[in-house]
């Protein structure tokens, strides 16, 4: 047991125009140098470019871009007698949804194309079909927990 004390969890704010608070840790992970307002622009252009091309809302194709981006399992290397083994461990909740912002953020910087807004764009709407690179990251990682599960009575 740690001899910390625990941490206090930070409330993020909604953000001003969805009023959703996973838009705007989405923004907040877009933002580089402090620069809030350029990474809203790039989000709220990316949603303006999938209402554009989607049937559906933009907000509920980020949504469901994020949920099949969102890991459940995940590997830790765990040593035990002088071996290295991953173990899968399920991920918490706060932690899923930053590995499935933080993957989704580095699939769409990945992707060639004009601006990071038509990148993010694509990414998500790719995601929301439960294709692309983030899902797929969220795939190797359940198939890694899943061909490790042998070592999962070391979890701790």
């Amino acid at each position: 047991m740690s001899r910390r004390k625990q941490t206090n969890k930070k409330e993020i704010a909604p953000d001003a125009s969805y009023h959703n608070v996973i838009l705007a840790k989405l923004i907040n992970k877009v933002m580089k140098c402090g620069k809030k307002s350029t990474a809203e622009k790039i989000i709220y252009t990316a949603l303006a470019t999938i209402e554009g091309g989607e049937p559906k809302a933009a907000i509920t194709v980020l949504e469901q871009a994020i949920r099949n981006a969102t890991p459940q399992l995940e590997v830790k290397s765990r040593r035990i007698g002088g071996a290295n083994y991953q173990v899968p461990v399920e991920v918490r909740p706060e932690r899923s949804l930053s590995l499935a912002i933080r993957w989704l953020i580095a699939s769409a910087k990945a992707r060639p194309g004009k601006s990071m807004a038509e990148k993010l764009a694509g990414e998500l709407s790719d995601a929301a079909k439960g294709q692309g690179a983030a899902v797929k990251k969220r795939d190797d990682t359940h198939r890694m927990a899943e061909a490790n599960r042998a070592f999962a009575h070391y979890r701790w």
